[in-house]
């Protein structure tokens, strides 16, 4: 063989590996897009006349709602590295505690309301003062306080719901359309997303929460106090789970001590299929809308194709694995 030739085959192997390092990348960023995209066009051909309307968008956006706006709250502490798992038992305290301020404690909704989101951020503020202050790791800290917050609930209610003599008024936040038709949680899922994204990208907070969760030692050593930004992330993330349980009481028309629980496995599921969207691995706003919407596609597709609902766990939990292993298994061939 000719000292060309040899050098024709490096260079061909060169040009080979480069092209696979660029297929593999643009798998590990738009991986879970295409995955979105040939979960509508699938269900679109299987159900034309059900799937693929306007109606059904706008109702797959409104079912996505809630979980969008408790999961982009777990985000922001996700960001900072760390885990919260008592999101689910505050959001369904929160409805409880907010309908039981209303129904009998005659509180007026929208002080209830407020009560309600600072009760919220308390809690996970004192999440993340057991994390920052005492060192304990973030998902015995969560579970435990999570806990403890559903023993206060079922003390709170006596494990009964409150369904009788809830204000109209409150009932509206959730089932009215305040603005051009559109159902009012849609609205509040986007002025909350847009306000933590604002909050991640475009504040001197969001530079030291993503510089926290970049790497902890080099944010401690410039000077960012990295246990308060800490402990304001997970008082996001509890205020985030408030809103969230407040609007499913509207929603519902009642508060029930375990109503919001199933939103622990979405929200993780969201965030995580977020963080194998658009970027190598990182938790943004965007990327855990988008992980929330492709879960909600599934619900809503299965759910229409007449799927047992046993269907629905199978697909959250295989498509969690299967997103974000594709997406880290991109990444590593893209790296090589």
């Amino acid at each position: 063989m000719t000292t060309a030739q040899t050098s024709g085959l490096v260079q061909g192997g060169v040009a080979a590996g480069h092209r696979r390092r660029l297929a593999f990348a643009f798998m590990g960023r738009y991986g879970t897009l295409l995955g979105m995209m040939l979960m509508v066009v699938v269900f679109s051909v299987a159900a034309p006349d059900a799937f693929p309307t306007l109606s059904n968008f706008a109702n797959i956006l409104n079912q996505a709602a809630l979980t969008a706006i408790i999961a982009g709250g777990l985000t922001v502490a996700l960001i900072v590295g760390e885990l919260d798992l008592s999101i689910g038992y505050v959001a369904s305290f929160s409805g409880v505690l907010v309908t039981g301020l209303m129904v009998d404690q005659g509180v007026p909704w929208p002080l209830a309301i407020l009560a309600v989101l600072l009760t919220g951020a308390a809690i996970g503020a004192v999440s993340g003062l057991i994390i920052t202050k005492l060192r304990v790791n973030s998902v015995i800290a969560t579970l435990g306080v999570g806990t403890v917050v559903v023993g206060i609930n079922y003390a709170y209610a006596g494990g009964v719901p409150v369904a009788s003599g809830v204000p109209k008024a409150f009932l509206d936040l959730a089932l009215g359309r305040w603005v051009a038709g559109i159902p009012n949680n849609i609205i509040f899922m986007l002025l909350t997303l847009a306000l933590l994204w604002v909050l991640i990208n475009r504040t001197d907070l969001g530079q030291r929460i993503q510089a926290v969760g970049g790497n902890p030692d080099a944010a401690r050593l410039s000077g960012i106090r990295v246990d308060r930004i800490k402990l304001m992330a997970m008082v996001a993330t509890g205020s985030c789970s408030a809103i969230t349980g407040i609007l499913l009481a509207s929603l519902i028309g009642s508060g029930t001590t375990s109503a919001a629980d199933g939103y622990l496995l979405m929200s993780f599921a969201g965030a995580f299929l977020g963080s194998a969207t658009l970027r190598e691995g990182e938790f943004h706003i965007v990327g855990t809308f988008i992980g929330v919407l492709i879960v909600a596609i599934g619900f809503n597709g299965l759910a229409i194709l007449g799927a047992p609902t046993f269907w629905q766990y199978v697909f959250q939990g295989a498509i969690l694995i299967l997103a974000v292993g594709l997406s880290t298994v991109a990444r590593r061939f893209a790296k090589t």
